[in-house]
């Protein structure tokens, strides 16, 4: 089937061209989406008096998506996950959990516009690509852990945190935090007041509690 594109679609051509699709493609796709039209005679001839308003309307959507893009670009989601000893999830990531985590960093996204190959699967950082409009994306950080103190650390590593890299470093934040709380404990007692000695009354030479001076 033949259709005039109304607006850039990836890896198939651009506004205003008119290529060859696949029936199916054309009718559950494109058609109900309003992203193409037939390709019939009287379609060309309206889409070319209608080309400039078109080509306008594109041009302004496409600034706005500019300007939230250079926003969003970089933007690290973290998303909480139980996995595997090997770092497999129980589960996955799919388009719906990244439209989630996006929107609740403050950009309103739907999932439509999450471009995912196939669902997150493993933890680690993975890239993930937001499609803003058709000729506009920007790329976000998926931070897939087990916990927050894990993200934190893929994040400043770059990399999977295994294991045994998780468990030392929570005995070593347990330590430090006792170390802490010693360091506080001994602060107080140096700061607690030393009381001073009272005088023996014996030594101060008071009548009745020693021997009269000669």
């Amino acid at each position: 089937m033949n259709v005039i594109l109304l607006e850039r679609i990836e890896k198939l051509g651009q506004m205003g061209d008119v290529v060859a699709v696949k029936p199916g493609f054309a009718r559950n796709y494109l058609l109900p989406q309003r992203k193409a039209m037939r390709a019939t005679k009287d379609n060309l001839a309206n889409f070319e008096t209608q080309r400039t308003q078109l080509e306008t309307e594109n041009l302004e959507r496409r600034g706005e998506a500019e300007a939230v893009a250079a926003k969003l670009e970089g933007l690290s989601v973290t998303l909480i996950r139980q996995a595997g000893d090997t770092g497999q999830l129980y589960g996955s990531v799919t388009v719906r959990d990244m439209a989630k985590a996006v929107t609740e960093a403050g950009f309103t996204v739907d999932r439509k516009q999450i471009v995912l190959d196939s669902a997150i699967k493993t933890l680690g950082l993975h890239q993930v690509r937001v499609r803003l409009h058709p000729e506009v994306t920007a790329g976000v950080s998926a931070n897939v852990a087990r916990s927050e103190a894990e993200a934190e650390q893929q994040a400043s590593t770059g990399r999977v945190v295994s294991i045994e890299e998780q468990h030392a470093a929570e005995v070593e934040a347990e330590e430090a935090a006792e170390a802490e709380a010693a360091d506080v404990e001994a602060a107080e007692a140096e700061a607690e007041p030393v009381q001073a000695e009272q005088p023996d009354e014996a030594e101060t030479g008071e009548e009745g509690t020693g021997t009269k001076p000669s």
